[in-house]
């Protein structure tokens, strides 16, 4: 009897619990296309103009470097071949000290390049992260206002409709906000971690 007044009331425990949970309230999606955010806020623009130039500047440089060091391979491979080939295996000390040479001004060039990629790669990590940060105020604010509980990038959705699209609230308080980024390397704190995209 017990057994069973205990079966019973655990029973209804079970249908009666979630009774008393509390509900959550519906939610409202806005959507947010951050692929056209950061292809026209203002700071983007003009970050991503920058940002080239410094490609732009770090090719040349690649370029300049790379240049004399295959001249003077080809060089070098010349008069390696030119010797009798007894002494291919054991060049003068001349040719030696060249090739010493060559290859010391090749690593040197690889360090320098190395810096250089590291810096723009940091570059552009410090302007998203200024970016995504900024980015991360402003939602909470458009979301208030157009009453929103759920904000999620517009690239991940199937379909919406363009009622539920705050791009342009968005926008506007980005361009308002922030209208330049520092278009410099993180700061040395920082360069171990990786900024997140803008696109979270």
């Amino acid at each position: 009897m017990t057994k069973k007044f205990v079966l019973a009331a655990l029973s209804l425990t079970a249908v009666a619990a979630p009774a008393s949970a509390q509900r959550l309230p519906a939610a409202v999606v806005a959507v947010v296309d951050l692929q056209r955010i950061t292809a026209e806020c203002t700071a983007c623009k003009s970050a991503l103009t920058a940002l080239q130039a410094q490609e732009t500047s770090f090719q040349n440089r690649q370029q300049a470097l790379a240049t004399p060091l295959q001249t003077e391979e080809q060089a070098i491979q010349a008069a390696i071949a030119a010797l009798p080939a007894a002494q291919r295996a054991n060049p003068p000390a001349a040719l030696k000290t060249r090739v010493e040479k060559y290859q010391q001004s090749r690593a040197q060039a690889a360090q320098e390049l190395q810096q250089l990629q590291g810096r723009l790669q940091s570059t552009e990590a410090n302007v998203n992260l200024q970016i995504a940060n900024k980015l991360d105020t402003i939602y909470p604010g458009v979301m208030s206002a157009r009453g929103a509980t759920v904000l999620v990038d517009k690239r991940t959705t199937l379909a919406s409709s363009g009622a539920i699209d705050v791009t342009n609230d968005v926008l506007a308080q980005l361009n308002s906000q922030l209208p330049a980024v520092s278009v410099t390397p993180l700061p040395q704190q920082q360069q171990p971690t990786q900024a997140r995209p803008q696109g979270r």
